[in-house]
């Protein structure tokens, strides 16, 4: 058994980062079953499937590893990334409590932690994935995609499956992707990633050493990474509190019914209407979304 203490225990949920994590029923990268978390993680390239559970008393995460090696410190810190379980939310919740949007989500999901994407890969092409379509179908592309290039590991009659590796989608052309509903534009897109990856011209220890705006910059050079995309993957991967998809229609639609406005707001009044979270935009921006999902 690996323990992983929860930092400011008295804002952590675990129930609340379940039913985040279990938003989508073709979410095919972990499993949500009777209060526990199953993840299939490669520390070293080598399979490993643990169950995930919360002990109040101990008041962490408890991970049992079902099947693979023990890398206790692999699995620790992917824990930490996954569910940002080693930050304290203390400065984010007073600074909520005086925001007439954000003092009603908090105290509405109160506990939930930033779920991240700690894989670098996995974040720039989910966020391809996702460009201008609905969430529902890019979870659809996304499962053919893991299904069809991951790793699967079947354990009890269970498939668990590990995301692509940059070098399997490197070797791929677009006609691969284009045949799963990919627009060939994303297709694209995804493929150049992979070989900036593979070749090691963009790696994760690179990206995580830089400031946010040298990262941003590095990441919307990338031929089909914007501006929402790069922000997405500095808040869920590289966990820069300060990054804002400003761009994201959720994002609006959220602004327009909780602030009641009479329109969506034009870019300009979302960012007059954001300007002042700042080091807060990560979470605030995260508990908009969270509010979009009736669960």
């Amino acid at each position: 058994m690996i323990v992983i203490p929860i930092a400011d225990y008295q804002h952590f949920s675990f129930a609340e980062c379940l039913l985040f994590l279990n938003r989508s029923p073709r979410e095919c990268l972990h499993q949500v079953r009777e209060g526990s978390l199953y993840k299939l993680l490669a520390p070293e390239g080598s399979p490993v499937l643990i169950k995930i559970n919360e002990d109040v008393e101990q008041q962490s995460l408890i991970a049992e590893v079902l099947q693979g090696g023990s890398n206790e410190t692999y699995i620790r810190d992917f824990l930490n990334k996954w569910m940002h379980l080693d930050g304290r939310m203390d400065d984010f919740y007073a600074f909520a409590a005086k925001d007439n949007l954000l003092g009603p989500l908090t105290k509405s999901f109160k506990g939930l932690r930033l779920i991240g994407i700690p894989d670098l890969f996995e974040a720039i092409t989910w966020t391809i994935t996702g460009q201008q379509i609905n969430l529902s179908f890019a979870y659809t592309l996304k499962q053919r995609l893991v299904q069809a290039f991951g790793y699967v590991l079947e354990e009890e009659g269970i498939s668990y499956y590990l995301y692509p590796h940059p070098a399997v989608i490197a070797s791929l052309q677009p006609e691969d992707l284009t045949v799963m509903q990919f627009s060939r534009t994303k297709a694209e897109g995804i493929i150049r990633v992979a070989k900036l990856m593979a070749a090691g011209a963009l790696t994760e220890e690179i990206l995580k050493q830089m400031p946010y705006e040298e990262a941003r910059e590095t990441l919307v050079a990338i031929k089909g990474i914007g501006n929402w995309s790069a922000n997405y993957v500095l808040m869920k991967f590289a966990q820069h509190p300060q990054a804002l998809p400003l761009e994201d229609a959720a994002l609006h639609n959220v602004l327009r019914n909780q602030l009641a406005l009479p329109a969506k707001p034009a870019l300009q009044e979302v960012k007059a209407l954001t300007s002042h979270w700042k080091n807060h935009a990560a979470y605030a921006t995260f508990y908009c979304w969270r509010s979009l999902y009736k669960g």
